[in-house]
C-alpha cells in the first residue's frame, strides 16, 4: 500500500548539536521551492483551462513553503489535490481546489484525466520500491506532464532530518542513530531516497521513455532533482 503523510515532512523535531539552525534550514528552502516554482513556469505553457494534480497536499501547513502550488497557481478551480488525509483546514484555505482522499493504492482517475501533474518531494515518502513504482506509474497513467521533485540522496546534509552523513549508512544503522537523537518520525518507511542512478532506474521500470532531470545545486551540489515528462 502507497502511504505518503505530508504533515511531517516538514517537521521541526527536537533541536540536537547536528541540526543546522531551524531559520536557515527554513530559509534555504523558501528558496529551493521558489526556484523550483521558476522552473515549473518556465517548462509549461499553462491556460486557464489546463487541469492540475496536486499529488501529496499537507492537511497542516507548517511554514509558508506548504501548499506551495495553492499559494501560487492563478488558477485554483482547475486544481486537484490528492492524498491520504482527510482535508478540513486544508479547504478551508483554498475552497475553490477539489480535494480527493484515497487509500493510498490506485490513484481514483481515469486514464489522462489530468494535463499536469506537480508532486513536490512526495516520492520519496511513499514506501518501498514497489509501492514507489506503482506511485510513479499511476501519475504516468492519469497525467499527460508531470513535473514531480525528490531530495538528493547524495546531499551531505539529508533536507528532512537536517542530520550530515547520516543517510549514507546503511537503514538499520541511519535509524537506530535517528532514535537516539530523537528523531523517531522519520525512522521506518518515512523516507526512501533516491540517488540520481537509483531514480532513472525507477523511472524506467516504471515506463518513463521521455523525461528531463533538472539539478537544483547548492553550492554546487545537486540538493534535489526534478523529473519533467
Amino acid at each position: 500500500m502507497i502511504a505518503f503523510d505530508c504533515r511531517l515532512r516538514y517537521a521541526v523535531g527536537q533541536s540536537t548539536l547536528t541540526d543546522l539552525p531551524v531559520s536557515i534550514a527554513y530559509k534555504i528552502s523558501a528558496y529551493n521551492r521558489d526556484r523550483k516554482w521558476r522552473h515549473f513556469l518556465k517548462e509549461f505553457t499553462f491556460t486557464p483551462e489546463m487541469t492540475v494534480l496536486d499529488l501529496g497536499f499537507s492537511e497542516i501547513e507548517y511554514s509558508d513553503t506548504d501548499n506551495y502550488l495553492e499559494k501560487h497557481y492563478p488558477h485554483q478551480s482547475k486544481i486537484t489535490a490528492l492524498g491520504i488525509d482527510q482535508p478540513k483546514e486544508f479547504l478551508q484555505r483554498y475552497p475553490k481546489v477539489k480535494c480527493v482522499s484515497y487509500d493510498g493504492t490506485t490513484f481514483p482517475f481515469t486514464d489522462k484525466q489530468f494535463d499536469i501533474c506537480w508532486s513536490n518531494a512526495v516520492m520519496e515518502h511513499v514506501g518501498d520500491r514497489q509501492q514507489q513504482l506503482r506511485f510513479l506509474s499511476e501519475i504516468r497513467r492519469v497525467a499527460k506532464h508531470g513535473f514531480l521533485t525528490t531530495p538528493n540522496k547524495h546531499f551531505p546534509i539529508e533536507v528532512h532530518t537536517r542530520v550530515p552523513l547520516l543517510h549514507l549508512l546503511p537503514k538499520p544503522w541511519f535509524d537506530a542513530i535517528l532514535r537516539k537523537l530523537g528523531k523517531n518520525w522519520a525512522t521506518g518507511d518515512y523516507m526512501h531516497l533516491f540517488s540520481e542512478k537509483d531514480l532513472r532506474r525507477t523511472l524506467a521500470e516504471a515506463g518513463y521513455k521521455k523525461y528531463r532531470i533538472i539539478k537544483n545545486r547548492i553550492l554546487f551540489w545537486p540538493v534535489d532533482f526534478v523529473v519533467v515528462f
